[in-house]
């Protein structure tokens, strides 16, 4: 028996040197179609250059640096956040204009100042008086302005105040006292569950109606709102007139998702991510493939079992990402998935070993159970039978 050190494990988060193809990690792991994700990134891009707005993708889903870099056609640009540790690794990495798009609070303002002091115009967001008294008292104390907006309820879905609250003014001029008014924003969660091209068009003209409507009763009162900011992946798709609007918002269009395309905001061929997982076991008796891919891999998430086409825990495709028709994965325990044919679909024959990968109901929810993304691209005319691996993306974790 022999005694020493044991070696160190090379880091989760990092790639196997050896792993050149999806044929070489072990499973489960994520994949990018880095094709997709630009196909994707210039559709909404040319769009809001259509409707003549700046877009701020938000970087929640990918969570990734090297994503987003491709967001902006490669150059610079403005983004959102959905935590500090995302504007902390962002501004790390040169971005220099984040909106933090989750209500702020007390203990989370030595960061947001200290990333001012670098540099960085990051926006905070706040729906209360106490709120907006603590960041006008804690931008006096820093001798700093800390833009903030405020958030606007256009649907009943979240936070956020509606357009002709009572409180509204008061608010807005406790910030403008102090330097701090940046403006409003509003997100239409309820666009989540618009099934047909009108509805998201409607819930895109309420959403651009209820910000504009706050920034011009702020504007009648005689308050400065440089920023209308909208936006949520189906509404940023549907949306057909942004006058009044300064900026658009969207996060999960990078990727998509199986509840975007049950929405027919994408089609299922542009979704960017999946999960690589192998097959380790049969039951014959209850017709189910088992993989090595649970819960752990691709979240519990089962955003579709409210739309009319429910995908279980996601569709199955064969490792060069087509199709395999009829197979869902349709149960997760932590470890362990299962994968079973809709009726009238043989079960196809899957010995153990074989690899597939999985198309997520939420994209952000799947991601966020992966370290990193091993990074594909299918921008060829035909598919690989095992796509090599171009390169591998990190992504930001934490708060």
């Amino acid at each position: 028996m022999t005694t020493g050190p044991v070696p160190a494990p090379s880091s989760p988060a990092e790639p196997s040197p050896a792993a050149t193809s999806l044929a070489d990690p072990d499973t489960p792991f994520a994949v990018v179609d880095v094709h997709r994700v630009r196909r994707n990134a210039a559709r909404l891009r040319a769009r809001a250059d259509r409707l003549g707005v700046t877009l701020r993708p938000h970087v929640k889903t990918a969570k990734s640096v090297d994503a987003a870099a491709l967001l902006h056609d490669g150059t610079p640009g403005p983004v959102t956040v959905s935590t500090l540790a995302e504007a902390e690794a962002f501004a790390a990495a040169g971005c220099r204009d984040i909106t933090y798009a989750v209500g702020i609070e007390p203990h989370k303002l030595p960061r947001v100042i200290a990333l001012s002091r670098r540099g960085v115009t990051l926006r905070v967001l706040l729906d209360s008086t106490e709120q907006a008294t603590f960041v006008a008292a804690a931008a006096r104390e820093a001798g700093i302005a800390l833009p903030a907006q405020i958030e606007i309820d256009c649907d009943g879905h979240r936070g956020g105040l509606k357009p002709d609250a009572p409180g509204l003014t008061g608010i807005a001029g406790i910030l403008h006292d102090a330097g701090c008014l940046d403006g409003v924003l509003t997100h239409a969660g309820e666009s989540y569950f618009c099934y047909t091209a009108g509805e998201q068009r409607k819930a895109a003209r309420n959403e651009r109606d209820a910000a504009v409507a706050a920034a011009e009763r702020l504007r009648a009162a005689g308050l400065p709102v440089p920023t209308v900011s909208v936006g949520s992946t189906p509404t940023a798709h549907a949306a057909e007139d942004l006058t009044g609007v300064t900026e658009l918002r969207a996060g999960n269009y990078v990727f998509f998702d199986l509840v975007m395309a049950g929405l027919g905001v994408c089609h299922v061929d542009d979704l960017a991510l999946s999960v690589v997982v192998t097959v380790i076991g049969h039951r014959p008796e209850y017709g189910w493939i088992v993989t090595d891919g649970g819960w752990m891999a691709m979240s519990r998430d089962r955003g579709t079992a409210v739309q009319p086409q429910d995908q279980g825990y996601g569709l199955v495709t064969d490792l060069s990402g087509a199709l395999i028709p009829g197979l869902v994965m349709t149960a997760a325990s932590q470890e362990h998935g299962t994968l079973t044919a809709r009726d009238g679909v043989v079960l196809p024959d899957l010995p153990i070993g074989t690899r597939l990968r999985v198309l997520p109901n939420h994209a952000c929810a799947t991601a966020a159970q992966h370290l990193g993304y091993h990074v594909i691209d299918g921008s060829g005319g035909t598919r690989a039978s095992t796509p090599g691996i171009e390169a591998y993306w990190p992504r930001v974790t934490g708060w």
